[in-house]
């Protein structure tokens, strides 16, 4: 429970937050308001913005949707921020199965496993290092995406992901909100 915004559960919410909410658990494909979510619940104009931004960086393009949530884990947690390395960590390990063919094989306990694959591993290592210290990005960052067979399209989703990141963790600190127990019911 966050001390600093009030989180609005789906039920409290006024009828335009409510239509975000019901977005957000449809696109998103979860039966539940994320606390991220919940904790903007008070101000309709600034949970669609950012509703916005993370559905068209995280949800939309050709990226693949599992290396979206492997570089925002990797940076969450790098960052320390607890809510989005769990979060993002618990959808990213959920997906693994997929890269790697086992239900038991969590692809956050080692990002350098060879079950994800180098060009994968080259975008986690990239955009995490140019999330942390944008101001040290190169040319040479984006050369090394394309050298992996990433389009200038892909490229430039990949580099988003680095500033969508950031607003969310720091969204996640500044509320104080705590991982949803939803999340970390087994399955």
């Amino acid at each position: 429970m966050s001390k600093r915004f009030k989180l609005v559960e789906y039920e409290d919410a006024g009828p335009e937050v409510k239509l975000i909410y019901e977005e957000t658990m449809k696109e998103m494909g979860i039966p539940f308001v994320l606390n991220w979510f919940k904790c903007q619940g008070n101000n309709a104009t600034v949970l669609r913005g950012n509703w916005e931004k993370l559905r068209n960086t995280m949800l939309r393009g050709s990226v693949p949707f599992v290396l979206k949530q492997l570089i925002i884990y990797n940076i969450s947690n790098l960052k320390g921020c607890d809510y989005c390395a769990q979060t993002h960590g618990v959808i990213a390990d959920s997906l693994g199965k997929a890269l790697t063919g086992k239900d038991d094989l969590k692809l956050t306990d080692n990002l350098e496993c060879t079950y994800i694959p180098a060009s994968y591993r080259k975008a986690i290592e990239v955009i995490t290092r140019c999330a942390l210290a944008p101001r040290n990005t190169t040319d040479d960052d984006f050369e090394e995406l394309r050298d992996e067979g990433f389009s200038l399209e892909e490229v430039q989703e990949l580099m988003a992901l680095a500033d969508l990141t950031n607003m969310v963790n720091t969204i996640a600190d500044i509320s104080g909100i705590h991982i949803d127990n939803e999340l970390m019911e087994p399955k």
